[in-house]
């Protein structure tokens, strides 16, 4: 089918494509009540996350952060753990900002145009346009990656949709399709095709969508051809040895990272930029003023950034307190703390890169043999 053609069915996709979202589509906690708000939350946690894994962050999110002035004003500490295992933490602190300007500039509302939202921190042209259409009823287009692998199918488009240029000729023609009247619900009914029937790696539920008799995709079986999208460059592998220390009051060790970077700000277990030997743990604890009176080797983990791969090896060491220098492994002395177990699951934000070695504490006889206080120092 050629878009010509296709364009001259326009009111029988957008019919069909609405008539299929309003007795098909999801019951979400934020489209009961779509206030601005709760849009622009529920859309910045849906980047990078699946629906499902989203639902229980936002259901709590929106609890403590009722609002963008509590939003504006929460302490970072807070922000984070309640961000605690979404990833990609940057999303969160620009939420933060956004909701500042927010206040500083337009009396505490979100403003109510897609040229005003593009102004705000984290806001992309996708982000503007699901707010101002959902919330708003702004006509115009929300184009995701959803959105995008249904009309290449839709239209045989095969331009690359990782290129900035072609996503802005599908934001055309996602304009031309608009129901304007309707376009809160279309632009989510076009989300939801892709979620639910569209669906990636060329398998799609083509036998429940309700708008395949004006799909190119399927009438020319080329389902597995399209979207076109060039491969991702391979991550880069990093190994690591995480160290879990715990004092005689079974308290552990956690630093705060780097103010820049990857994880930035967050708390972690100490780690080596490498995979080490018993013997060479105890030398780089040791250096870093630790006296390490038992040492046993965890298990190992995996855990996938989007350009780097850890691969890390894991380490109990039980730490004499009493001989702990000043020469930490973080030389910001207030960016590091002792803490039990308990306390670092309720007060600090630990990334799920580290969450493995936060629930070896408690797994079999590990802990327990590392509880028996040992009083001869290992040698090196």
């Amino acid at each position: 089918m050629d878009e010509k053609n296709f364009l001259t069915d326009i009111p029988v996709f957008q019919n069909n494509l609405l008539e299929w979202y309003h007795k098909k589509k999801r019951s979400l906690p934020w489209r009961e009540n779509p206030t601005p708000y709760h849009v622009w939350i529920s859309e910045i946690m849906l980047q990078q996350t699946r629906v499902e894994a989203v639902k229980e962050y936002y259901a709590r999110f929106i609890e403590v952060l009722p609002d963008i002035a509590s939003l504006a004003s929460v302490d970072d500490e807070v922000l984070d753990k309640l961000w605690e295992g979404l990833g990609y933490y940057s999303r969160a602190r620009n939420l933060k900002k956004s909701a500042r300007t927010v206040m500083e500039d337009y009396d505490g509302e979100l403003p109510n145009t897609c040229h005003e939202l593009l102004k705000l921190p984290g806001i992309g042209p996708y982000t503007a346009g699901a707010i101002a259409s959902i919330a708003f009823h702004e006509a115009v287009p929300a184009v995701d990656g959803n959105v995008m692998r249904v009309i290449s199918r839709i239209f045989g488009y095969y331009g690359d949709i990782t290129e900035p240029s072609v996503k802005k000729e599908m934001e055309h023609l996602v304009s031309e399709l608009l129901v304007k009247k309707e376009v809160h619900h279309f632009n989510q009914a076009l989300m939801e095709l892709g979620a639910l029937v569209c669906l990636p790696n060329g398998e799609p539920n083509c036998n429940s969508c309700p708008v395949k008799e004006l799909c190119f995709a399927f009438l020319n079986a080329k389902q597995s051809e399209l979207p076109v999208k060039k491969k991702k460059k391979a991550r880069k592998i990093e190994e690591r040895t995480i160290f879990v220390l715990a004092d005689e009051y079974n308290r552990f060790y956690i630093q705060k990272r780097a103010p820049k970077g990857l994880l930035s700000n967050l708390w972690e277990f100490p780690s080596a930029p490498s995979h080490l030997s018993i013997k060479d743990c105890v030398s780089f604890l040791q250096q870093y003023g630790f006296e390490v009176l038992k040492l046993t080797e965890i298990e190992q983990a995996k855990h996938i950034f989007s350009h780097i791969e850890w691969h890390m090896k894991g380490y109990f060491a039980k730490i004499n307190s009493n001989f702990i220098k000043e020469t930490q492994l973080n030389y910001n002395e207030t960016s590091y703390v002792w803490s039990s177990k308990e306390e670092i699951e309720e007060i600090y934000c630990l990334p799920s890169a580290f969450k493995t070695y936060l629930n070896s504490i408690d797994k079999g006889d590990i802990f327990h043999e590392l509880n028996r206080f040992v009083h001869n120092k290992i040698q090196p």
